[in-house]
């Protein structure tokens, strides 16, 4: 562990925080494993595909999308 923790040190600071992060979610459940639900691994599998097939989203429909989100 005292090997990783080094490694993470020497990660710009955005990358470290975003490490942090991540450790605070385990510690807040107790060191329990998230286990990722199946139809959301199953829409990341969907998307890998689609990635592979080359079917991404055009500039205009991610337009669309950013606003919608009020981004």
């Amino acid at each position: 562990m005292e090997d990783v923790i080094e490694k993470v040190r020497r990660l710009p600071e955005d990358r470290q925080a975003y490490v942090a992060e991540v450790l605070e979610q385990i510690v807040a459940n107790d060191g329990d494993l998230f286990v990722v639900p199946d139809e959301h691994r199953a829409a990341v599998l969907e998307g890998l595909e689609q990635a592979e097939r080359s079917e991404f989203a055009t500039d205009q429909e991610m337009a669309a999308l950013w606003k919608k989100c009020g981004l």
